[in-house]
């Protein structure tokens, strides 16, 4: 009679933890849709404000081209006019030496 009833009893707790495990399964699969949610939500968020990032610094890279282009241009424009001002301070420079020499040979031919 023990034994029986002992396996009554057995049949009886797996019977009630099949139900609970059967309920809790239910619990957590809707849990789950309701966690699901916000988490969802706040990932979204997250991506949005990762996207405005994003373009934020693809506005900034835009920008820091277009700098260093009008840069790059400057420093060509000032690199043209040293070059000018190198080859006519060449001419200058040449010009004043003949004009030394002319004013020399012009000085050695008046008589003392």
């Amino acid at each position: 009679e023990l034994w029986i009833s002992l396996e009554e009893h057995q049949d009886a707790l797996e019977l009630i933890m099949s139900k609970y495990r059967k309920q809790m399964l239910q619990l957590l699969q809707g849990r789950k849709g309701e966690d699901a949610e916000p988490l969802l939500k706040v990932h979204q968020a997250n991506s949005l404000e990762i996207e405005s990032q994003i373009d934020r610094i693809c506005e900034m890279g835009e920008v820091m081209r277009k700098a260093i282009q009008v840069d790059d241009d400057q420093f060509f424009k000032v690199q043209e006019k040293l070059a000018q001002l190198e080859l006519e301070n060449k001419e200058l420079r040449e010009l004043l030496s003949i004009s030394k020499e002319s004013f020399e040979v012009g000085k050695e031919d008046l008589p003392d």
